[in-house]
Formats: structure tokens, sequence, C-alpha cells
């Protein structure tokens, strides 16, 4: 009778423990959540912390909507300028830099635009003039923003070509929509790097300087929305740029390549 007694107790104290773990909300991009990333990260954080991240994977600009509504704790995005903006608007006390990676432009590898090569500008113009098919997220993601940045250096941001879709949709399924219609397409190179379903995609250009992707992070301001887990917050924050943190980016791979490069403090 008494083991049974100590059994229902120790049973008691651990649902009791488990209902009291601290937890935060982080609004992110869906290139952090489809790559893999965070089902590295947070059980790392996890052990180190006791804190459980709660992730709401949208497009960035999704994201920080949320996080400007009082949604979330944590924004952890890659759209620079907005990221800027946000900061500069009192959401946040600072931008930490946390990691990049790079975009790509995957396509048919029979690359009916000719778009192979180096230069994203050149490509996106050559495909706007074939009016080959080219999905764009369409989302105000990170990576739309982008996109819409490289048309913009086309010349290109009213007549993108009548093969240009948008599907408002995640960098997953856009892939899936471009493997399936043999479409441009441009993406996060973690998430290509996950991406099984490629079909007869392959990367078309890539190494481009404007093709970089850089990352940030931001503690949402307690001072904004009284009822945040600020601490929290902050402690991820602060993990996230530290040494352990920096070490956990830095060792998630996919087939023994490097998706996500640290670089805190840069």
């Amino acid at each position: 009778m008494w083991m049974r007694a100590a059994l229902l107790a120790a049973l008691w104290m651990a649902g009791s423990q488990a209902a009291a773990a601290e937890t935060i909300t982080m609004a992110s991009t869906t290139s952090t959540e489809q790559s893999g990333l965070f089902g590295h990260l947070l059980p790392e954080f996890r052990k180190a912390s006791g804190i459980d991240v709660k992730v709401v994977a949208v497009g960035t600009g999704q994201a920080i909507d949320m996080a400007r509504r009082g949604d979330a704790d944590v924004l952890f995005v890659h759209d620079q300028p907005a990221e800027e903006k946000f900061v500069a608007d009192g959401f946040a006390a600072k931008r930490y830099a946390v990691m990049y990676n790079d975009f790509v432009l995957a396509g048919p590898k029979a690359d009916s635009a000719s778009v192979r090569g180096r230069d994203v500008v050149i490509a996106l113009k050559k495909i706007a003039t074939a009016n080959a098919p080219f999905v764009s997220r369409g989302d105000k993601s990170g990576t739309h923003a982008a996109e819409l940045r490289y048309w913009g250096m086309a010349g290109a941001v009213q007549a993108k070509g009548s093969g240009y879709r948008e599907c408002g949709c995640g960098m997953g399924p856009a892939l899936n929509i471009a493997s399936s219609s043999d479409a441009y397409v441009l993406a996060d190179r973690g998430t290509w790097l996950s991406f099984k379903n490629r079909g007869d995609l392959a990367v078309l250009v890539e190494g481009d300087a404007r093709l970089f992707n850089q990352y940030g992070v931001m503690a949402v301001s307690p001072a904004k929305f009284a009822h945040l887990n600020a601490a929290g917050a902050q402690k991820f924050v602060d993990w996230i740029v530290s040494p352990a943190g920096q070490g956990a980016i830095a060792n998630y791979r996919i087939a023994g390549e490097q998706l996500f490069f640290p670089n805190a403090g840069k």
C-alpha cells in the first residue's frame, strides 16, 4: 500500500512540475521551422533553461505583425529593414544578429529560360522575358521581401511575365508547387536542403552576394505589453547568441551539409 501511495505521489509531483513548466511563444518563419532547425535547437535550450518554446511559424511579415499585437514574446525572422523598423518603433529594445545562409533560385533542370549562373537579377530578367512559370510565396515573408527586391533590381516590378504566380503560402508548399509545375522559385537554402520532393527541380542560380540571407532575434518589449514573459524571452535571446546557442546552430546539418552559419555580434 505504501508503495502505491508513494508512486501516486511521485506521479502527482511530476504532473504538477510539467504543468508549471515555463513557456515562451516565438513568432518565427517557415524557413526556420521547415528546415528542421528548431527541432534541433529548442530541446537544447530547454535543457539549458527549463523553458519550453511554442513556435508559431508564418511568413516574416505575419510574424512581425503578431509581435506588434503582443501575441509573441520573441521574434526570430529574416528581413533586416523590417526588423530595424520594429526596434525603431519601440517594440523591442535591440535586434541581435543570429545566423545567416543564402537564397537560391531553383527551377527545372531543362532551364527553358536559360537562367543558370550566378546573377539573380539577370536570371529574373530572363524569366520575365520568356514568360516562364515562376512561383512566388506572395506572403510578405522575408523570402518574399527579398524576391521583390530582386525583381526591382531587374526592373520588372510590374512586368514579371505571364508565368508569374503567387501562392500565398510557406516555403515548403511553394517548393511543392514549383516541383509539380516545373516552375522557377526563390528559396532559402535551409528549406531547400531539407526538401525531399524536388522532382525535376535543381539549384540554377547561387553564389550572388545579393542572395545573402541574415536572421535576427528580438525580445518583444514589456513596455508595450506587460503580459509578456520578458524574462523568459531574454533568456532565449541570451542563449541563442551565446557560444552554446551559436554552437548548436553550427552543428545542425542535413546529409553532412551545414544549413545555417552563426554570426552573433557581427
